[in-house]
């Protein structure tokens, strides 16, 4: 009886970690190798949207609690975005090294493909566009998509404008203007996006400071800076976080703002593209304590987001890239509200998206059957 009772109580908190969340779907396909979660937190303003990514995560509460974060962070994403669409994610339980294969893919698209239209999928830490190319063999539900199959392509490109902007827009905060040349930067990660990031400010003639595991990539952004007006300096990996410059650009890990870096920091603003940047929320606190603008990530990076939703109208390369250069607007009125209202500014950026969501859930009728969904614009065969 006492082992029964202790299991009931095990189910129950299972659904409380799942509380906020509208749906949470476990795939499992044994042909295929395939454990994979879904989690849907919020469709107030669309159907959820969000990418897929595959780890090989020690346990499945590892994936779970991971999958119900990025989800959660979806929907305040996609709302701070300004796209008619809600926050959802999805999780392969796998090492995308050696555990991959188009039956996996395409088994995960026929789970996608029974939501319908719930949840719009696509490329991820550990996933890539090659993958849903078979994933899309089963389903309609996948973006981010090669431009060969209809899709924007490299959604590095469209993120890595948005990050530069929102550069750009502290800069006008600290300094009155938003040139990115006369300051100095620390780069943390030279991935798809960062060394993107990297080059811009290279081109703008700034000053870099940049860490990396690749050897390759500290390389190339090294013979990229002799044909600019800009430098780079090569840092340890641990020594980017004590470096003495104006903005801290995190591009790779999560979870590096913390109890631990933030004694370090000696910048003034911190704007990058690593999603979820604070370990904790309190970890904001303590850097406005400090005095340090920290631009919330989920605006920051929303440029890859910007383009994935809207391939599902038609992608157009200038509607994306006029509608990225928003982020520098965004992030001001993050930035302006925080100071005039003493939150801080992952407080400011939480309040902006919930009235937003608030607001327009009055408006969308994306399940009524009277209305035609505005995002049922691709033709679903």
């Amino acid at each position: 009886m006492l082992a029964e009772k202790m299991s009931m109580t095990k189910e129950f908190e299972l659904f409380e970690q799942m509380s906020e969340h509208e749906q949470v779907v476990f795939c499992n396909d044994p042909s295929t190798g395939l454990r994979a979660i879904i989690a849907i937190h919020d469709t107030t303003l669309g159907p959820a949207l969000g990418g897929c990514r595959m780890q090989p995560y020690s346990s499945v509460g590892e994936a779970l609690e991971d999958v119900l974060r990025l989800s959660k962070g979806m929907t305040y994403k996609c709302a701070a975005a300004d796209v008619d669409f809600g926050g959802g994610k999805a999780v392969i339980i796998g090492d995308p090294k050696t555990e991959k294969s188009p039956e996996l893919f395409r088994a995960f698209g026929q789970f996608v493909n029974s939501l319908g239209g719930r949840f719009y999928t696509g490329t991820d830490m550990g996933t890539t566009m090659d993958d849903f190319i078979h994933a899309m063999k089963e389903t309609n539900f996948v973006n981010g998509l090669p431009e060969a199959y209809g899709g924007g392509g490299d959604s590095s490109i469209p993120t890595a404008a948005g990050v530069l902007n929102g550069i750009k827009a502290t800069n006008q905060l600290l300094y009155g203007n938003d040139a990115l040349g006369p300051h100095v930067y620390a780069i943390q990660g030279l991935g798809k996006v960062g060394f993107k990031v990297a080059v811009g400010l290279l081109e703008a003639g700034a000053h870099i400071y940049v860490t990396d595991i690749s050897e390759e990539s500290l390389r190339a952004i090294g013979e990229v800076a002799v044909k600019t007006t800009g430098t780079v300096q090569r840092v340890a990996k641990e020594a980017i976080y004590s470096q003495k410059a104006d903005i801290f650009v995190p591009c790779a890990f999560g979870g590096i703002i913390n109890d631990t870096t933030i004694p370090q920091f000696k910048v003034k603003a911190i704007v990058g593209s690593a999603n979820n940047q604070l370990l904790d929320a309190r970890h904001g606190k303590l850097l406005q304590d400090k005095g340090i603008l920290y631009a919330p990530d989920y605006i920051v990076n929303a440029g890859g987001l910007i383009q994935v939703a809207d391939e599902l109208y038609g992608f157009n390369k200038e509607r994306v890239l006029a509608k990225t250069k928003h982020i520098y607007d965004a992030v001001l009125e993050v930035y302006r509200d925080a100071t005039s209202s003493g939150k801080t500014t992952e407080e400011s950026a939480n309040a902006m998206c919930e009235k937003r969501i608030a607001t327009r859930g009055k408006r969308n009728s994306f399940y009524s059957e009277s209305v035609k969904p505005k995002w049922s614009i691709r033709k679903q065969s």
